[in-house]
């Protein structure tokens, strides 16, 4: 090989990761973004003991993209910020749907249960919090219930026919 075509090559790879960085940002902002923007839209749903927070349904997205997993992190925090539950939810509850994300992210083979991290993890997470910190209900276990089938509904009823739909599409995710 030629020494021009050499340095041909290692432009064009450097180029393909800055590509590859600038999409990865893109889409993470535009999910972190869509996140925010329907559980503001969705509000009085998306906050309280039984919440149904909508946007619980993009955690399924890290089944397609890495991207996904800062992406719902960070339109959790943004969202998380006018949260009646203040810090406290800002840094649980965004800690819950990171790992959720991540949850979602290692079952990227298994279809049905990419959306089950985000039901388990919140329910406990978000159950323990309202309990604990704030006392709402008499049991530990009606607000892990309470959460659990939000997040259910969310999830499974919203975000799986998503992920369905969007399994049709996989090259929007590249």
């Amino acid at each position: 090989m030629k020494h021009e075509d050499l340095t041909s090559l290692a432009v064009e790879s450097t180029m393909h990761k800055k590509l590859s960085r600038t999409n990865f940002l893109v889409q993470a902002a535009l999910i972190g973004a869509f996140y925010t923007a329907i559980t503001y839209a969705m509000a009085p749903l998306s906050y309280g003991p039984m919440q149904v927070r909508v946007s619980e349904a993009l955690t399924v997205l890290p089944y397609f993209t890495p991207a996904a997993i800062p992406g719902v992190f960070i339109g959790c925090v943004i969202s998380n910020i006018i949260s009646p539950y203040g810090l406290i939810d800002l840094v649980c509850g965004s800690l819950a749907t990171l790992l959720a994300a991540v949850g979602t992210y290692a079952l990227r083979g298994k279809r049905e249960l990419a959306p089950l991290p985000p039901v388990l993890i919140n329910a406990l997470v978000i159950g323990a919090m309202l309990y604990y910190a704030y006392g709402v209900n008499a049991s530990l276990w009606v607000n892990v219930l309470w959460v659990g089938c939000g997040q259910l509904i969310a999830c499974y009823m919203v975000g799986y026919p998503l992920l369905r739909i969007l399994e049709k599409q996989r090259d929007i995710f590249e």
